[in-house]
């Protein structure tokens, strides 16, 4: 198995338990990319894209549909805990797999302690009394008790988290909508004056355009997780299709419309930088403690993503182990009533989180950051790996398997390889970005580092 087949095997039954229902799956797909980066950093591409960040959030978001619908053709056919590394692997061959396994594994556990540390910021906030670093430890031991449990709990978890985000978007939208055609008190409609004045839609030409992609695209991270917890639902095939089917439009629409209600109610140079859109537009309109309730929003937000990079980053190392790209001890899943969960690959991954969150209190801007950086634009390398292996295994299930394919990538390979071409030219572009820069470089490096690994194990093993 660890070589790329010639054709296309039969996949093995997850040794996972089944515990995910329809509703954790379909909540956790729209929940997943709503974070603290749509809440609080979309004033960034708002800030260099001006009214056009809702072109900037389109383009963004059609590329980041595209390679879920991608994924989720081959996550219906192929259901799998390690998802596109699992499909990596029989697409293109072992060092594939491996790489962008270990690459997105770093990226979930680094990640993982930036949310860590902004929740405990906010509780700190609220509770002086207690330290931030205690607030980091309540947050980590919560949340890895949660996943050592059945993992119905993690459903759960993010059901209700997802839940409560894509309520507040909800009444956002329309409050937002209201405040614009003047319905709220001591509101009067606004019409598109805020879209064609200072400076006008595009107040900083394309370029501001390409500047606000590059800054909203990694928001749309974190729809991977859907494939990755599909393996864990009694009809992964059926499971994984619907959820992909409902997320991508419905997240495109959370996402744009939103964008639209701030740079309509609020002139685009209204926006501080550090300072939630969101809570500008409440404030606007009149919404007592505004921000409060933003806090809280972004509170939640933050642990649901913690919980969920968790989830994704035991499942990702566990499926590395059952290929023999990880220690094989971390294959041991736990017995009894709410087994099936892998708890030495839960251990094992928030052992390394805790480490991630230790190196961020202590060396924000040094040790942490690199490690940051590192990480930063590895979810593209990714995102170009599940493209690539659509390619081929699109073409290897239309041969041997075609039955399977329930649920087809549009206008194959076309729009395949417009996606592949769109990935490249973001690349390209963060690197004539000061700020963008060091963070391929160092993702770069980090990547040459882990296939370096990867070819002398394939080289070892012939």
């Amino acid at each position: 198995m660890h070589d790329a087949p010639p054709t296309h095997p039969p996949v093995p039954p997850e040794p996972l338990a089944q515990g995910l229902k329809q509703r954790h799956l379909t909540m956790l797909g729209l929940g997943g990319v709503i974070g603290a980066g749509l809440f609080v950093g979309s004033g960034a591409g708002i800030a260099v894209a001006g009214p056009a960040v809702v072109v900037s959030y389109l383009i963004a978001g059609a590329l980041a549909m595209l390679v879920m619908r991608m994924l989720g053709e081959m996550s219906a056919a192929m259901p799998a805990s390690g998802s596109f590394s699992v499909h990596a692997e029989r697409a293109l061959g072992r060092w594939a797999g491996f790489s962008v396994g270990w690459l997105y594994w770093f990226l979930l556990v680094v990640v993982l302690a930036v949310e860590a540390t902004a929740a405990a910021q906010i509780a700190h906030g609220w509770v002086p009394a207690v330290d931030q670093w205690l607030w980091v430890l309540l947050f980590m031991v919560v949340f890895t008790v949660a996943n050592l449990t059945a993992v119905k709990n993690f459903g759960e978890f993010e059901f209700w988290f997802a839940a409560l985000k894509v309520g507040a978007i909800v009444v956002f939208l329309v409050l937002g909508l209201l405040a614009v055609l003047g319905v709220l008190p001591d509101t009067r409609p606004v019409g598109l004056t805020n879209l064609t004045g200072q400076g006008g839609f595009l107040p900083n030409g394309w370029d501001g355009v390409v500047s606000g992609v590059l800054t909203v695209v990694f928001a749309f991270g974190g729809l991977e997780v859907v494939t990755i917890a599909a393996a864990e639902t009694e009809d992964p095939a059926r499971a994984v299709g619907r959820a992909v089917r409902s997320a991508v439009v419905r997240i495109l629409f959370f996402y744009v419309g939103s964008m639209l209600v701030i740079v309509t109610v609020l002139p685009w140079t209204a926006q501080q930088a550090g300072l939630s859109p969101y809570v500008k537009v409440l404030d606007s309109i009149g919404v007592p403690s505004a921000g409060q309730i933003m806090n809280i929003v972004v509170f939640v937000a933050l642990l649901s993503a913690l919980n969920a990079n968790l989830y994704g980053s035991s499942r990702m190392i566990f499926s590395l182990a059952e290929r023999g790209e990880a220690p094989r001890g971390l294959l041991k899943v736990s017995g009894g009533q709410g087994g099936g969960v892998p708890r030495r690959a839960v251990l094992a991954s928030v052992a390394f989180g805790f480490v991630s969150v230790l190196l961020n209190l202590k060396w924000p801007d040094s040790v942490f950051l690199y490690m940051l950086n590192s990480v930063g634009a590895v979810l593209l390398f990714a995102w170009g790996l599940i493209a690539a292996s659509q390619l081929r295994l699109r073409r290897r299930l239309e041969r041997e398997a075609p039955g399977a394919l329930t649920l087809r990538m549009w206008c194959f390979p076309y729009l395949t390889w417009v996606t592949l071409a769109g990935l490249l030219a973001v690349l390209l572009l963060m690197l004539t970005d000061d700020v963008a820069r060091p963070q391929v470089l160092w993702s770069a490096g980090a990547t040459g580092l882990v296939l370096l690994v990867a070819v002398v194990r394939e080289l070892r093993s012939r």
